[in-house]
Parts: C-alpha cells; structure tokens; sequence
C-alpha cells in the first residue's frame, strides 16, 4: 500500500516482496583445469565490528550561495578539517566532494556549524589581466580587496548509521540491506585518496597527470590511460578489483595549437572563430606570463589590438582618471609583447564583467575531460591504440595497487583493512570448443578454436535473386566483386543470380553529409532496380565505421526493412574473405549456416525434453559524456524448437545510460503487450 502525504508518496515495508536469488546448481566439472590470475586483491577485514557514519554536508559562502564545485568543496572540507580537528575529536573522513561524509565511529555530535576561513585561489584576485572594471596596478584599494580570505560556513549533520559487519554478512551467504551502502564507503576512499593526488575522477576510475599516459587521437583530442578501482564481494571474499581504463581528454598546450588542430587548418587566419568560440567555452586555462587558472567564458568582439577595456590611470596625488586602453598597449606596458595582436582576446571573466586575456599567452591545463562526440577516426585510434597485451595490463595495476600503499590510508587502518599486492589466483577450466554440422550433415571439427568451412556447404543455404551492389568508393572493381561473390556462394551451396544492377556514387555527392549521400544513392537503386530488393551489398569508402554506415544501416534496416551487407575493398578479398561475408548474408536472409552437433543428434540435456526459448538481452550506450544519445535495448531469442541455432533478434532504443531494460514488457490499454518479449512467441 502506498500513501500519499505532502506531495510525497511513502511506501509501507509490508508492500516490499522478499526475493531470493536463485540457487546456482553446482559447480562445473567438465574441461581441462588451468591456473588463472585475476585483477581481484584479497582483502582482508578484521574490524567488521567498525560502523561508518554518514553526515549530511551543506558548504555556503559569505553570501548565503551553495557551494556546488567539487574542487572548491574538497579544499573548503580538508581545511576545516585543519581548522577545527580537536571539535571534531581528530576524526579521519572520507568525503564524497559533494553532499556525504563519513567517519568511523560517531563524531561528538551530531551536528556542527563551522566557519572556514580559505585563502582567495581564484583567479580574479591578482591585478594586471585587463578587463572591465579590473584591478589593475593603478587601482591598489581594489588590488588589495580582491586579497581578502574567502569565508565559508560548513554544516554537518548526521544522516545514517552503516555497519561494516553488513559486508561480512553477505560474505557468509546472508542478507544485508547495508552491504551496498559499506562497499560504496570503501568506494569512497579510493576516490578521494586519487583526488588528494590530483587526478581527474571519473566515476571509479582515476586518471594522473603523465605525459606518458597520453594517446593523441587528433582534433586537439587525446585518450588518457588510468585505472579503475572498485571493492567487490566475491565467493572467495572481500576483494578489490582493478583494471585499466581510458578516458578523452583535452590535449593541453597552447590554446592556438588546440584550435589549429581541432579545426584541421595550419594558419590561425582560417580558424573559424564562432566555432572556436563554442569549443573553448568552459574550458580551462593556464597563463603563460602569471601561470593564473582562469575559466573561459567566451571571445573578445575584436582582436587585441583594437579590444579596449576602461582603467584608471594615476596623475601625481589626483585620483586620476578613467581612460580606454587596447589589450595590446595594455600588455605592452608590462613588458609583455604579443606576436599575434590581430587574433581574439578569451574572455575570461563574467557575463557583466569581462577580463580579456590574449589567446597566445594562454595554455589548455591538463585533464579536462572532452565530452563531446568523437570522429569515427578518432574512436578507431582510441580503441587500436588503448589494446594492452594482458601482460601490460597486469603490471600496470600491480604496480598501481603497491604504489597507492591503501593500507596507510587512516579509514581503511581504522577498519583493520589490509590488501594484498599480488594478483589473486583462482582455478579455471578450458572447455572443449563445441563440434559443428554443417551441410550434407557433414561435421565441422574445430582446430586451434576455428571453424573452416572450406570444402563445405552451409546447413541451409538461402537462394539470392533480387540483389544489387551499391559503391560509395571509387576504388573497386564491383563487377568482379560480384563474380567471386557468386562463385563463392555456389560452392557454399548458396544459389545467388547476378545482381540487377551495380550502382556507383556520382562523384558530385561524395562532397555532400553522410545523410544526403544516402539519400541520393537510394534514389538511385530505386531508379535502376524494378522492384525493392530482398538485399543489398554495399561497398564502403574505408572501414565499416565511417560516417556512411550509420545512415545506410538505417535507412535500409529501420525505414525500409531492407537487409543489406557493408564490405570494404582490401587487398585480401579472397575464398576466405567472401566465406565470412556470406555466413552473415545467409543468417540475415533467414538461412542457416551450422547446428551444433549435440542439436543435430537431440542430445543437449532439458532442452531437447522440454519446449525451450533461449534469450540474450544486453544494453549498449553512447560513448562516454554523452547523455543525449538513447541506450540500444538488444533481445535476442533461439526459434523452432527443438532448433536453438536459428534465431531472430530485436531492438529499441531506450533512456540513456540505463541498464534496465525498459521495454521488455510494455501493456497495453486493450490487455495486449507491445514489449519486445512479444516479438518471440
């Protein structure tokens, strides 16, 4: 039963079901055993006895405004720590750098107001940059003021009670609605021990500032290697996993080389600067000639030479006068000559209150995260050159775990908790790859984990008669092409006729977007084929994942419920290659190439006995950042029982970023379900 009270609904313990997981069967025995070193460290817990307090945390400045920046919170937490740690009775946190901390044990009370008193950090507090209104060496009262320490009031109040015994419950096979909660306490502390060392944080996995960790992906881009690091629990206990991961950052190094690069033009007088302007935007920078921080909020109107700002100019013992100075002479009174005066000041003050810095005295800082989408070129290059051997991998993360030294950290001493420095080592078992039957019954043995159908037909071939090819590349041959493609299929047993038509890109449309491309060559196919083909196989500029293939897959898939195959012409387009395109093409058109042999005899246990549909589902999501890309719910399901070796699969596109499937099962006003379970029975 649900209530509804103020505007909140609150849910009665009696309405929660209880759920049992379902019992795993027994362990299996088949295969040969091998020894195996994972990315897990034991831990080892002796004060389960400890308790983690969690405490409320609001941070305000001396004008009542909440404090929201993590970096600004962590600085503001550690110095009240500083402060005031004998009324705090010297107690260790762990802090989440937003809203949660967490102490072992209680602190005295439990609530606190602090007054923390910081230095000024920001940028804004030394004189010299110009901008409107800015303190400049000839406005010392305003030099001085913008000196004044920051004064925040901090608040804590206590929020939950979390027991570490919870972990060692689950641990033994019990239930235990706090487990979680411990684990991401544990979770807590790697986080901001990586923070201590200035690292970028991101989510569990934490990224250093080294050079060597840098994978330049161009477009000002570059993919940064770091670690990610979570506390598990796992059959054989606690245990801490670790792994490597990348993340995309901002090449840091002079803004103007950023733009150049990002942009693809080797003179800045081609950089489009509306462009820049909205790539820049948030961005952090360095200065070259103060080594200041500033956050970029926008361009100057005109360059540095003619971009003025008013300043106060001292004559004698009068208080002066305002007069309007360039950037350029204003820099150029400093000492500070400026090589490009003709490019664009970076505005980085506020909205009211400008503060312009020349663009070539400003270095892009390190470990700022880029968000945006990457190229198709740029995500082969992340993905080719972020491949470790698992050799590599294995270093890497021993290393990382001796080098942390976690069992120095204060939380984790409190707790009596060590972790070990080496791999842990669990016992695996190599099963034997399974035997095929393909056509004619014929069995297909593997060697070396490879089917090789050559010499082989497929189980069920299909037979091809409307078809055609289509060329977005100018360097092929389709007609031979569509020669070995025929020869191939018929000694696979696959019947194709020759293709309707072979229809190639008009050079004009190769200029135009990926989706005008698309359009266009449809228009073409259906101006040279009679009717709408059952397939299309379509030749692509360079690897499948250029900017083409998304387009065309849809257009063909989802608008017309075409099927079609994408290839790429290569040197290597021999019997072997053309096998592999038409075991996709054959399963596509509903053919089927293979059955397991313990199918083929009925021998696979239960399911041969037994009516039985065998579903996978899985979610895939954008890449990391982006929020406004839909997440892809897949469901895949096995068909015409007894069979599992034909099936049909299932897509829709979901909320971002979550797991759950969410439209398994959807019911209608009418009683019916419109979910994708729907679609397999």
């Amino acid at each position: 039963m649900a209530a509804k009270t103020g505007g909140a609904v609150q849910v009665h313990k009696n309405d929660t079901v209880k759920r049992t997981a379902m019992a795993r069967t027994g362990l299996g025995r088949e295969g040969k055993p091998i020894r195996l070193l994972s990315n897990h460290f034991a831990v080892k817990l002796s004060g389960i006895d400890s308790v983690f307090y969690q405490y409320s945390v609001s941070i305000k400045s001396d004008d009542d405004q909440v404090v929201e920046g993590k970096g600004i919170g962590r600085k503001v937490i550690d110095k009240m720590l500083q402060t005031y740690s004998s009324e705090l009775a010297g107690k260790d946190f762990a802090y989440d750098g937003e809203k949660c901390l967490f102490t072992v044990g209680p602190l005295p009370q439990n609530n606190f107001e602090f007054t923390v008193i910081m230095e000024e950090t920001s940028a804004r507090a030394v004189g010299g940059s110009p901008g409107h209104e800015s303190p400049g060496p000839g406005d010392k009262k305003r030099v001085k003021r913008s000196h004044l320490p920051k004064q925040f009031v901090v608040g804590i109040s206590y929020a939950a009670r979390i027991p570490l015994k919870s972990v060692a419950l689950v641990l033994q096979g019990s239930d235990s609605d706090h487990a979680q909660d411990a684990l991401r306490v544990l979770d807590i502390v790697l986080r901001q021990q990586q923070a201590k060392r200035g690292c970028l944080l991101v989510r569990q996995s934490f990224f250093s500032d080294d050079s060597r960790n840098l994978v330049d992906l161009t477009g000002g881009v570059s993919g940064c290697r770091g670690l990610h690091s979570s506390f598990r629990t796992t059959m054989n206990g606690l245990s801490l996993n670790m792994d490597v991961s990348t993340t995309m950052i901002v090449t840091p190094g002079p803004v103007v080389n950023f733009l150049l690069t990002n942009q693809n033009v080797r003179d800045v007088r081609d950089i489009d600067w509306p462009k820049a302007k909205r790539m820049l935007k948030n961005l952090r920078v360095k200065a070259t000639h103060n080594n200041m921080e500033f956050k970029i909020i926008g361009l100057s109107d005109q360059p540095c030479s003619r971009q003025t700002f008013p300043m106060k100019v001292r004559s004698g013992s009068s208080e002066g006068q305002t007069v309007d100075i360039t950037v350029e002479e204003y820099f150029k009174s400093k000492q500070v000559f400026l090589e490009k005066p003709y490019l664009p000041c970076l505005d980085v003050g506020k909205s009211k209150r400008p503060n312009y810095l020349p663009i070539e005295l400003a270095n892009m800082i390190s470990l700022q995260r880029y968000t945006k989408a990457l190229s198709s070129q740029q995500r082969t290059t992340l993905v080719e050159k972020s491949r470790q051997k698992p050799q590599d991998r294995m270093r890497v993360v021993t290393d990382a775990v001796k080098s942390n030294r976690y069992d120095d950290d204060p939380i984790f001493s409190s707790c009596g908790i060590k972790i070990d420095n080496q791999l842990t080592r669990v016992e695996g078992r190599v099963l034997s790859a399974p035997m095929l039957v393909v056509g004619n019954s014929q069995d297909c043995v593997p060697f070396k984990g490879r089917w090789n159908y050559n010499n082989k037909k497929l189980f069920e071939p299909v037979r091809i008669e409307r078809w055609a090819i289509v060329n977005f590349s100018a360097r092929c041959d389709m007609s031979r092409i569509s020669r070995d493609l025929i020869n191939c299929g018929r000694t696979k047993g696959i019947i194709i006729e020759g293709p309707y038509s072979l229809v190639d890109e008009d050079n004009q449309a190769r200029r135009c977007a990926p989706i005008v491309r698309v359009e266009r060559m449809f228009e073409k196919v259906k101006a040279n084929l009679p009717g709408p083909p059952e397939f299309l196989l379509c030749v692509l500029p360079e690897r499948k994942n250029c900017d083409i293939y998304g387009p065309w897959k849809k257009k063909n898939l989802h608008e017309m419920g075409i099927v079609t195959q994408c290839i790429v012409p290569s040197t290597k387009m021999n019997d072997q290659y053309f096998t592999n395109v038409l075991l996709k093409i054959n399963a596509k058109l509903g053919g089927m190439n293979s059955k397991l042999a313990l199918e083929h005899s009925r021998k696979i246990p239960v399911i041969n006995k037994i009516p039985t549909i065998i579903l996978g589902m899985d979610v895939s999501h954008g890449s990391p950042g982006r929020s406004d890309i839909p997440s892809i719910a897949a469901v895949v399901g096995s068909r015409c029982w007894p069979l599992i070796s034909r099936y049909r699969a299932s897509v829709r596109t979901q909320s971002p970023k979550v797991e759950m499937i969410d439209s398994l099962f959807k019911p209608l006003d009418n009683g019916k379900d419109d979910g994708i379970i729907r679609n397999f029975y």
